[in-house]
């Protein structure tokens, strides 16, 4: 799989990064003028933007949407986003309750990103790696699993402190490695995983369930906090909320396409939700 070598630092001062997305500056800013994707990134007069780590997504630490800003379970949320700043080489970060960064060492890291474009929201999706880059800033590398191990996508989803969440862009020997590495995951109890109840059903009575109690994909989170939003704290109109949103996606396991979650989402009792197909066995179009 080709994707463009990008070389620079991350940064977490002043940000709020968490456990799929951090700020990164290329050492030269001209680079991402390489990309031709659909969506340009978006970046400050530096050329320093904020990444979003391709093919995983850890549970929110701060998620706003049309409301104001929630999180999920912070024992897991926290952890992905400390691993990911400790794997980079960060210590002794310092936040405030809303997540800003006031301190760390050092200020900035070192490393390289591999990527193919951004997302509509204009972040770089990014393979993020540290130490020597594999080949020349600026230029295409062939990005195989060898290398996919040595990236902090891989080392996220070796720890069981994210989930998979593929779109298309990402080729299939990557998401068959990172599908092999979360069952491992699952299967030694890392992470959020022994919580996870994604697949078995979540019991959901009110904001705080999903802030305070149920582990799930974040996705299926995010659209779960948009519908209570609306102001029903029953789950039964959830499914015909889905259906109105276009989330595009192919399930691997039975080689068909559709649109809305609802496909895969049942709800039980009012207060009860559950996916039909684990994250893995999911492949989403962007936008």
């Amino acid at each position: 799989m080709g994707m463009l070598l990008i070389q620079g630092s991350f940064q977490v001062l002043n940000a709020q990064p968490d456990g799929d997305s951090i700020h990164f500056t290329p050492d030269n800013p001209a680079e991402w003028d390489l990309l031709h994707g659909a969506h340009p990134v978006k970046h400050n007069g530096q050329g320093r933007t904020q990444l979003r780590l391709d093919a995983i997504d850890a549970l929110e630490t701060h998620f706003g949407g049309s409301g104001p800003v929630v999180h999920q379970p912070l024992k897991y949320a926290h952890a992905a986003s400390e691993e990911l700043l400790d794997w980079l080489g960060f210590t002794n970060v310092q936040r405030k309750p809303n997540e800003t960064v006031t301190s760390a060492t050092p200020a900035e890291v070192p490393g390289f990103i591999l990527t193919r474009g951004a997302d509509m929201h204009g972040r770089c999706v990014s393979l993020v790696g540290k130490g020597s880059p594999p080949g020349a800033s600026g230029t295409e590398v062939n990005v195989d699993v060898a290398l996919l191990r040595t990236t902090a996508n891989h080392h996220m989803i070796a720890t069981g402190l994210a989930y998979p969440t593929y779109y298309r862009n990402l080729f299939p020997d990557l998401r068959e490695e990172l599908t092999s590495v979360t069952h491992q995951a699952q299967a030694a109890g890392k992470g959020l995983w022994p919580q996870d109840v994604t697949t078995s059903g979540a019991k959901v009575t009110g904001m705080s369930s999903l802030t305070d109690d149920v582990v799930i994909l974040p996705k299926l989170f995010r659209r779960l906090v948009d519908y209570m939003r609306l102001g029903d704290t029953s789950l039964a109109g959830f499914p015909a909320f889905l259906a109105s949103r276009p989330d595009r996606f192919f399930i691997l396991s039975t080689g068909h396409s559709t649109t809305g979650l609802d496909f895969i989402v049942e709800v039980t009792n009012g207060h009860t939700v559950r996916m039909t197909h684990p994250a893995d066995d999911l492949v989403f179009d962007e936008g």
